[in-house]
């Protein structure tokens, strides 16, 4: 398991980075990105990460954005907006900053997290550094305003613990149980995290969320990754039938997995919304989501292999692993925004 910087630590990085302290909200929310993508980049290569990485923080922040500028003009004034949407952005980067895991029971099974585990830790180490920032703003100025506020911390907490999934026996599917208790009442930002964090199909359809079906298949079950990328898979699976079963019906409940979401995506979607400006839903709806439809879901059901017989050369060739491998290791583009 992985665990956030010690105390120590996050004090040596802020100094090395940033010298002096950021004084404004503003420079803050700038130094604070900069320390979440240090962290994570350390994270990306210590937990073997290939769907958390900083193409999934860069797809957030994107959907996040498209989510806020049609939800805004109906929330806050102009002042407002701007604090809303640099704390947005700052959650979008920080949110899947720690990533913490179970120990696997054995070398051939997926690994998981407990739920909530990582984002509380992620929550914990936000709230040190931005608890130093205020802690160096007042020394230098005691009469001058902290960079955050109580406000500002409870906005990211929530907004952070929003992302937080639960599993549907029913629907067979995760969903976010912020986006659908009732009280207390979710705050927009929360939402429009939440909502970019598990938008893709909503947002850029079928093949990007088939893509992060893959890589996060591959993030959770490092045996087969390493087989795939060394190459192994085909010989290692004909040597050995029970391996061979064991790999197949993992992507065989992956690939069922992928329904059973799509068509809970599309089920909770109307009562996900609620919480957001009765004007704005529309828009939302049909501009912003509009490949969350049943066209979609009736597609979906009938391109993925799910019939009990399915083999592993199908599952492998629906999932499309050969182009997803090539880019497991590698960083995208710095994060902007």
């Amino acid at each position: 398991m992985s665990s956030p910087p010690a105390p120590n630590q996050s004090s040596q990085l802020m100094q090395a980075t940033l010298v002096p302290m950021p004084q404004t909200f503003e420079d803050a929310i700038v130094a604070l990105k900069v320390f979440a993508l240090q962290a994570f980049d350390r994270e990306l290569i210590e937990q073997k990460l290939c769907y958390h990485t900083r193409e999934h923080i860069e797809g957030v922040q994107r959907r996040a954005s498209q989510i806020f500028q049609v939800v805004h003009p109906y929330l806050w004034d102009t002042a407002e907006r701007d604090r809303m949407a640099a704390l947005l952005g700052l959650c979008a980067v920080a949110h899947d900053m720690v990533q913490i895991f179970v120990t696997q029971p054995t070398s051939h099974s997926p690994r998981r997290r407990e739920a909530g585990v990582s984002e509380t830790a992620t929550v914990a180490q936000l709230f040190t550094w931005m608890e130093r920032f205020n802690q160096q703003c007042q020394k230098l100025d005691p009469k001058s305003a902290l960079p955050f506020t109580d406000q500002d911390f409870r906005l990211i907490q929530t907004a952070i613990e929003a992302t937080i999934c639960a599993y549907d026996p029913i629907e067979q599917a995760i969903f976010q149980p912020a986006l659908t208790r009732s009280e207390p009442t979710l705050s927009p930002i929360a939402r429009i995290l939440a909502l970019a964090d598990i938008g893709t199909l909503a947002m850029e359809g079928i093949e990007a969320y088939n893509r992060e079906g893959s890589l996060l298949f591959l993030e959770e079950n490092l045996d087969v990754r390493s087989l795939l990328e060394q190459h192994n898979l085909k010989r290692f699976t004909a040597e050995d039938p029970e391996l061979y079963e064991n790999i197949r019906q993992r992507l065989l409940r992956r690939a069922r997995f992928q329904v059973h979401l799509a068509r809970s995506r599309l089920q909770r979607c109307p009562q996900e919304l609620e919480g957001f400006p009765t004007t704005a839903i529309p828009i939302l709806r049909h501009d912003v989501f509009p490949y969350l439809t049943p066209a979609t879901i009736e597609t979906i059901e009938s391109i993925t292999p799910t019939a009990d017989n399915t083999t592993l050369e199908s599952l492998i060739a629906f999932f499309r692993f050969e182009s997803a491998i090539p880019s497991v290791n590698g960083l995208s583009s710095s994060v902007n925004g």
